[in-house]
């Protein structure tokens, strides 16, 4: 944990740099809101342009704006995917025990509760954003020898002042060897976590993040503990935040237990990791196996949309492809299993005939 000095170290970075006079000055007085902020090269005060969702960032400059996660069309298809199976959404959770409540309902009142549970539901469904990997942060500020040797710890210096967005806010780190540099995205989340405490969120990074823990954790079944709790540590662009989850991913693919995260507010980022990867085999196997057809035409409409040019997504324009045949033309083409996906389609079509001609 870096030190933390105010009023002597304060001095000596006026002291030893008088390009940083200014700042300190105005960090101590305040005499107007957002003052620091005229020294930042960048809009987000950390040397870098704000992150843009998706690949909205590096397509903008493109003719055929690529999709990104948080198109109206992308989120109808992963919100109508993930399912909305209230059991599993309001599944009991671990809290002291009391005794339960019973309420005599009308029909009316019943459907009612029923409509607000609904509403409640797909606001816990709300999908995490789905962001590019911030730009590390290397700006040196001042080189300063005659520091050098003088301090063993570094000292870190933070604009606390409450009107000032996170992401804008100014952190700059002297180092032993005299050094004067803008603080990491590590160093930042830390700080800030300090000063402006986050619910759920720890300074340190938990030790369940540790790869053997993860492990543990994954032969649980706990993937959705993993999930909730990386995304109350880490911030959404962070390196370790994007790791974890595809790595979340990564061992649900590998066991098949894609129905772990159905009907959690993680499925969708899940289906879009395997669309962008081009690895939807798996679970399109899973939802036909589980008669899940509309999300397996969903997700075949989904890779479509994200790769428009490959061979699959020509094939079904040209024929006009839809449900059970566009899944098929996805087989034959772009499909790494794809003998494995026909023989899956077979067996639920022979299972549907028999169904129907039971009843």
């Amino acid at each position: 944990m870096a030190a933390l000095r105010t009023s002597a170290s304060l001095w000596r970075l006026q002291r030893s740099s008088q390009g940083m006079e200014r700042v300190c000055f105005r960090a101590r007085a305040r005499p107007r809101p957002g003052a620091l902020l005229q020294q930042l090269p960048g809009p987000c005060g950390a040397g870098t342009p704000c992150r843009r969702l998706g690949s909205e960032a590096e397509s903008g400059s493109s003719e055929i704006k690529k999709p990104t996660f948080m198109d109206e069309e992308v989120q109808s298809i992963l919100i109508k995917m993930t399912g909305l199976n209230l059991q599993k959404i309001f599944k009991p959770a671990i809290q002291d025990l009391k005794p339960p409540t019973y309420k005599l309902m009308t029909q009316a009142q019943l459907e009612e509760a029923t409509r607000q549970a609904v509403e409640a539901a797909k606001v816990r469904l709300k999908m995490p954003p789905v962001l590019e990997e911030r730009a590390p942060i290397n700006d040196v500020l001042a080189e300063d020898k005659i520091l050098e040797g003088t301090e063993t710890a570094k000292y870190v210096f933070t604009d606390i002042s409450y009107s000032i967005p996170h992401r804008e806010r100014f952190i700059v780190v002297r180092e032993p060897s005299g050094t004067l540099r803008k603080a990491s995205w590590e160093e930042r989340d830390r700080m800030i976590q300090v000063y402006f405490p986050k619910e759920g969120r720890r300074t340190l990074t938990p030790i369940i993040f540790k790869e053997e823990n993860l492990q543990a954790m994954y032969s649980q079944d706990r993937h959705v503990d993993v999930l909730n709790l990386c995304v109350a540590q880490f911030e959404p662009d962070s390196a370790e935040y994007i790791k974890f989850h595809h790595h979340t991913y990564e061992d649900i693919d590998k066991h098949g237990k894609y129905d772990l995260l159905r009907s959690t507010r993680h499925f969708g980022g899940m289906a879009w990791y395997f669309v962008n990867k081009k690895t939807i085999d798996g679970l399109l196997i899973d939802q036909i196996q589980r008669d899940l057809v509309d999300d397996a035409t969903s997700l075949v409409r989904l890779y479509h949309i994200l790769h428009p040019d490959g061979q699959s997504a020509q094939e079904a324009k040209a024929q006009a492809a839809e449900g059970l045949h566009l899944i098929k033309v996805f087989a034959k083409t772009e499909a790494q299993k794809g003998a494995y996906i026909e023989l899956t389609l077979q067996a639920y079509q022979e299972a549907f005939i028999s169904h129907s001609a039971a009843s």
